[in-house]
């Protein structure tokens, strides 16, 4: 079985050993899977790639990707919930630990192992225990507003995909104006616009993930927990924190 390390919130790790492991987490019917399948149809020719997918009583989303042929099906595995999705990538991280490491021993050495999410709500993020970083998917036809509701994935996640932009003229959705609520709710941290339509987007979106992977071989990534809240809006503009332990607590 390949080393595995576990990472340390706001500690980077020494040059890597294992795979990166990259999250992706978002509402339901936001894109997660076809991201997924995404990423592995334009970086599979020159990186060595696994999936793990979550679903609550299901194997739907594995399938689904099996199905597209993105990549050899073995490398393609599910973990059956049976709860929250929530659960198992935050609270007890053991099912998908395992099925990460084991996909890793049986194919390894892998470069990249792609988790995704069950869809939760706008709370759901991974512990900096099961993944290295993370990508959070909204889309346009959510609602232009969705970004401006706050929350932990969306606040301060590594990455924070604004999905189906294609899709705005036939759902009512100004795209920049959304993007740049996104911006202003994560404080300046990435956010990338995405649709499958365009090349530049694509090219973005992998660019990303490629610059993530050399930091994190190089022992430079250093993993971040966002926490179960971010700083959130009301509708007095006014920006909010809650207090959970040793936090700020304000309204």
């Amino acid at each position: 079985m390949p080393e595995t390390t576990t990472a340390t919130p706001g500690v980077a790790a020494p040059a890597a050993t294992r795979a990166l492991r990259l999250g992706v987490a978002g509402p339901v019917g936001t894109g997660k899977s076809s991201l997924i399948g995404l990423l592995c149809r334009h970086l599979s020719a020159d990186l060595q790639l696994g999936v793990i997918t979550n679903d609550i009583y299901t194997d739907e989303d594995a399938r689904f990707l099996r199905s597209a042929g993105v990549l050899d099906p073995e490398r393609i595995r599910a973990v059956e919930t049976g709860a929250c999705p929530h659960t198992a990538i935050r609270d007890d991280i053991t099912a998908n630990l395992i099925a990460v490491e084991d996909l890793e021993a049986d194919f390894g050495p892998l470069d990249v192992v792609l988790v995704e999410s069950g869809g939760d709500n706008l709370t759901a993020t991974f512990s900096p225990a099961l993944v290295d970083a993370q990508i959070f998917v909204l889309d346009v036809a959510g609602g232009g507003d969705v970004a401006r509701k706050g929350g932990p994935g969306i606040g301060r996640a590594d990455l924070l995909v604004v999905n189906k932009t294609d899709l705005s003229p036939y759902v009512g959705v100004d795209v920049p104006q959304m993007i740049a609520d996104a911006e202003r709710a994560r404080d300046g941290m990435p956010v990338l616009g995405l649709s499958r339509e365009d090349p530049a987007s694509i090219a973005h979106l992998t660019g990303w993930v490629r610059t993530v992977l050399a930091s994190h071989r190089a022992g430079q990534h250093v993993p971040q927990d966002p926490g179960p809240m971010a700083p959130h809006f009301h509708a007095d503009g006014e920006e909010h924190t809650h207090e959970h332990g040793d936090e700020p607590h304000a309204h």
